[in-house]
């Protein structure tokens, strides 16, 4: 669903219809699971966010602009709440990250839609050795494909901040793919 089909049900969900509301969930839960998921480690906390993702929406319908792209704001949104939850919980993420280390856990994935080959499996696997801060603008850039710009003003930093970010990213991304052999995918 565009996000012309989704207007007639956002303005339908801002008048209090919880039925169109639940349209709207249903048109996005995916894409916005899959990104917090991108960005955050621990299952629950995954949807933890993402029930406040749409806590946040619902409370919030009458500041969207209707001239701004609806999944745009949405992102935004989705990316803050991720940004809050870290800044709330910096001690249990090192708790989380610290455990994970010691028991070298595989990351436990149930949308089998996003890991179609060993490439991508392995391409997830980078992306998630990045930092914070580059992988939240890899995933914006390469999974949402939004513009520099674009992705500056969702995360409110300046475009040349991105921009750095997002060749850092890509350096360490090569780097890393290199040190694993990656080279024996490339055509």
């Amino acid at each position: 669903m565009n996000d012309k089909e989704l207007l007639q049900w956002l303005e339908k969900a801002t008048s209090g219809d919880e039925s169109a509301f639940q349209h709207v969930y249903q048109a996005t839960y995916q894409d916005i699971y899959r990104t917090v998921a991108f960005l955050v480690y621990n299952k629950q906390d995954i949807e933890d966010i993402v029930n406040e993702v749409y806590m946040h929406l619902w409370r919030s319908f009458h500041n969207y602009d209707s001239n701004r792209p609806f999944r745009f704001w949405l992102h935004g949104i989705t990316v803050r709440l991720v940004q809050d939850w870290k800044r709330k919980a910096w001690r249990r993420i090192r708790l989380f990250e610290r455990n994970r280390q010691m028991s070298c856990e595989q990351f436990d994935w149930t949308d089998k839609a996003v890991l179609q080959s060993e490439m991508q499996h392995e391409l997830f696997n980078l992306v998630r050795q990045l930092s914070y801060k580059l992988r939240v603008v890899v995933i914006l850039r390469y999974f949402h494909d939004y513009a520099l710009d674009e992705i500056a003003d969702i995360l409110q930093i300046p475009s040349g901040t991105v921009k750095s970010r997002h060749h850092l990213a890509l350096k360490e991304l090569r780097k890393r793919f290199e040190m694993t052999g990656g080279d024996a995918y490339v055509n």
